[in-house]
């Protein structure tokens, strides 16, 4: 066992973990943090992704020691202590972005890296540079259309 410190939704948090255990495993089971699925456990579905140091990553196929010293978000740290919705959160429930929910956490966290990233370059992106750009994310109710509505929205504000 080895003791693994980082940030977590904005708390320095510790845990002692197997040095082969992934992320996503150590969010939900160390910390009861669900949103992050496991779908595929091959970095294929992106249900499980959360950002690091403001990269979206597959939890399920990253080592929790490469957290170590670093941030990670979840969808859980997004929604304010007061319960306001982030801003991408907000978007998808007014485009009815989710169907089932099973990929919601994780297309929220994709778009939101995307987004931050967007704000920063101070570039707009088309409507196909979404698509690539969430297109590590499956949706299995092929919600498609209104999650790209979603994204685009925060876009062109």
């Amino acid at each position: 066992m080895q003791q693994v410190s980082f940030i977590l939704n904005g708390d320095h948090v510790e845990a002692w973990v197997a040095g082969h255990e992934m992320l996503l495993d150590v969010l939900r089971k160390n910390f009861g943090l669900t949103g992050a699925k496991e779908g595929c456990g091959m970095g294929e579905c992106g249900a499980c992704t959360v950002i690091v140091d403001g990269l979206s990553i597959d939890s399920c196929l990253f080592p929790v020691m490469e957290v170590d010293g670093r941030r990670v978000e979840t969808v859980e740290g997004l929604t304010s202590s007061g319960g306001v919705m982030h801003p991408v959160q907000q978007a998808f429930l007014e485009h009815g972005a989710s169907q089932c929910g099973f990929c919601t956490p994780g297309m929220v966290m994709s778009a939101k890296a995307f987004i931050d990233d967007q704000q920063q370059s101070g570039e707009k992106a088309t409507e196909e540079v979404i698509k690539h750009e969430m297109a590590g994310n499956l949706c299995r109710c092929t919600g498609y259309y209104q999650i790209i509505e979603a994204v685009k929205s925060l876009i062109d504000e």
